[in-house]
């Protein structure tokens, strides 16, 4: 699970829970019809919070930001919605599944938060930008 960031109309912020899906080369997420489709539609910029871990390492976290492009190659839609449900081992689609948008999530900024040092990554901040 992700927070995401998005601008709305009026230019103030707004925050919505999802569940982003990374494969091989990109990061994705498929979008219900709502405030936040509006505002990717809208104003293409995003961030994307995510806590990497449960107590006592809460204080771990992961952070991008950037600009999202709207997916309309039904194949590749198609991909991405198997492997989402893959995931969660869920062996059927819900309804409203198919009204879903899929948005690729292009990297500009990396941010990670470590309380101890992991796969070779230090305690701390580790900034990566494109």
């Amino acid at each position: 699970m992700g927070f995401l960031g998005t601008v709305r109309r009026d230019g103030g912020p707004r925050v919505h829970p999802i569940s982003p899906i990374l494969t091989d080369h990109e990061l994705f997420a498929l979008i219900v019809p709502g405030p936040k489709l509006a505002d990717l539609r809208r104003d293409g910029r995003y961030a994307l919070h995510s806590l990497t871990s449960e107590p006592p390492r809460h204080d771990d976290a992961f952070y991008v930001v950037g600009t999202v492009t709207e997916v309309t190659n039904r194949p590749t839609w198609d991909r991405v919605a198997a492997q989402l449900l893959a995931e969660r081992d869920i062996e059927s689609r819900w309804p409203g599944f198919e009204e879903m948008v899929l948005f690729r999530f292009d990297v500009e900024r990396c941010l990670l938060t470590l309380t101890k040092a992991e796969d070779g990554f230090p305690r701390g901040h580790t900034r990566w930008r494109a």
